[in-house]
């Protein structure tokens, strides 16, 4: 009576008769442990719920009609009739002194199923908990893991943006150093010139008042159109310190903010802004792309940093 006590214990458990007839069938009939585990494996199938189609044998002979042999018996029919071939095995098996259990048996061994159906739940319920423990500390790994490769990616682009920044500087040294040996030839060349005029037109009354016109001093460029390639910036930190640097005139505002990003003493993401005190003008971000030259800042200026 095996089946059908399985059967039945799945019922009076409250599982439906189309489950408990599939679990009886997958797990051929091994007890109600592995009938139990079957349906708590396959309870979110999508086809957990189809009704149950037990498997029809073909009879050696048959003509090809789709009706059941008699002398063929399907699983819902062993399950639902073979109470009386199993009670006269046990009658014959233990020489009919075994009884049918009572409704106290019953619920009792219903209650022992359920209890072991709670601590299979249990354990599942725990095993989920850990998996998704586990699927938290992969998650955080990855963000971390993911945070550094950011980190680095700025690290390297402020890296390169320093380098160009000391390129820049020697090119703009090399290339002053060219313009002022340029001038000191073309004074040269003026003084040869003028010394070379002198000597060939000595007995002329018109050479004297040559020099006054062609002098060397009054050649060079006007203070007033001196163009300046460099401006000199110094920035007043939040916690009253300062710092100096030196920067193209064509570059742009934005370079003083990274400058004072990288080298000053700002909390690492604190957001600010920089100020000119007098006049007293608040730089937003469409000045940040405008060069320190248009912005009135060459040659040499003041800029505080304040909060945003």
């Amino acid at each position: 009576m095996a089946e059908q006590t399985t059967l039945e214990s799945l019922l009076e458990m409250g599982f439906t008769r189309n489950r408990a007839e599939k679990a009886v069938a997958n797990t051929g009939n091994q007890g109600i442990e592995r009938a139990m585990d079957w349906l708590m494996e396959h309870e979110n199938d999508p086809d957990i719920d189809e009704p149950y189609e037990p498997p029809v044998g073909n009879v050696l002979g048959d003509t090809g009609d789709s009706q059941p042999n008699p002398a063929q018996p399907t699983v819902a029919d062993t399950a639902e009739g073979t109470e009386v071939g199993d009670m006269d095995q046990e009658v014959n098996e233990e020489g009919g002194s075994k009884q049918p259990m009572t409704e106290e048996e019953k619920r009792e061994q219903v209650k022992r199923l359920e209890e072991l159906m709670r601590v299979k739940q249990a354990e599942r319920r725990e095993r989920e908990r850990a998996e998704e423990v586990e699927r938290e500390k992969q998650r955080r790994r990855q963000g971390q893991e993911l945070l550094q490769i950011k980190q680095k990616m700025q690290d390297d682009e402020m890296k390169k943006l320093a380098d160009q920044r000391r390129k820049e500087k020697m090119e703009d040294k090399l290339a002053k150093q060219r313009v002022k040996e340029k001038i000191a030839r073309d004074r040269e060349e003026r003084a040869q010139k003028f010394g070379g005029g002198g000597s060939s037109s000595t007995g002329m009354s018109s050479p004297p008042a040559q020099p006054s016109p062609s002098s060397p001093t009054s050649q060079g460029p006007p203070p007033t159109k001196k163009e300046y390639d460099e401006c000199r910036i110094q920035v007043r930190l939040l916690d009253g310190s300062a710092i100096t640097a030196v920067f193209k005139a064509q570059e742009p505002l934005a370079a003083v903010r990274v400058y004072v990003q990288m080298n000053g003493n700002t909390p690492e993401g604190q957001d600010f802004t920089l100020l000119s005190p007098y006049p007293r003008h608040v730089y937003t971000e469409l000045d940040m792309e405008k060069p320190l030259k248009e912005l009135g800042l060459v040659p040499s200026a003041v800029l505080v940093v304040t909060k945003k």
